[in-house]
C-alpha cells in the first residue's frame, strides 16, 4: 500500500481480518451477511438517511437485526454491510488513526446494527471504559 491509497480490496482484506477476529458468538451469525466496499455512497442511500455530503458516511449496515428475524421471512435481500472507501480514507487521513483501526471501528459499527444496536447505543457502549 505504500505510496498509493488503499484499494477497495485493501480496506476489504481489513474488514474481513476484523470480522474475522471478532469471538465465534458473534461470527455465528455473520455467515450470510454480504461485505462490500463501495467509493462513495449513492445519493439515493444519502437522501434517505438526511446525509448532505458522501464523505460523511463511512459505512452502512442494510437488513434485519437479528433479533428480528423469522424462520418465515422468505424472498428477502441478504443483509448487507457496505463501507465507502473514500469516507473512511477522508477519516484516516483527517484523524490519524491506524487503517486498520479504523476499519475495524467502522466494521464493528455496522457488525452492531446488525444486531439491532442503535447508533446511541454503540456511542454510549464506546464512552464506557
Amino acid at each position: 500500500m505504500t505510496g498509493q491509497a488503499p484499494s477497495a480490496g485493501d480496506i476489504e482484506e481489513l474488514a474481513r481480518a476484523a470480522m474475522a477476529a471478532l469471538p465465534e458468538i458473534f461470527r455465528a451469525h455473520l455467515g450470510d451477511v454480504v461485505l462490500r466496499v463501495e467509493e462513495y455512497a449513492d445519493e439515493e442511500t444519502l437522501a434517505a438517511l438526511g446525509i448532505d455530503h458522501p464523505l460523511d458516511l463511512s459505512g452502512l449496515y442494510h437488513g434485519r437485526p437479528v433479533g428480528e428475524k423469522s424462520s418465515m421471512d422468505s424472498g428477502a435481500l441478504p443483509d448487507m454491510i457496505t463501507l465507502y472507501r473514500r469516507a473512511i480514507l477522508e477519516e484516516w487521513i483527517e484523524t490519524g488513526v491506524d487503517l486498520d483501526a479504523l476499519v475495524t471501528h467502522v466494521l464493528i459499527h455496522e457488525v452492531g446494527h446488525h444486531f439491532g444496536l442503535s447508533d446511541d447505543d454503540m456511542h454510549r457502549i464506546e464512552r464506557e471504559p
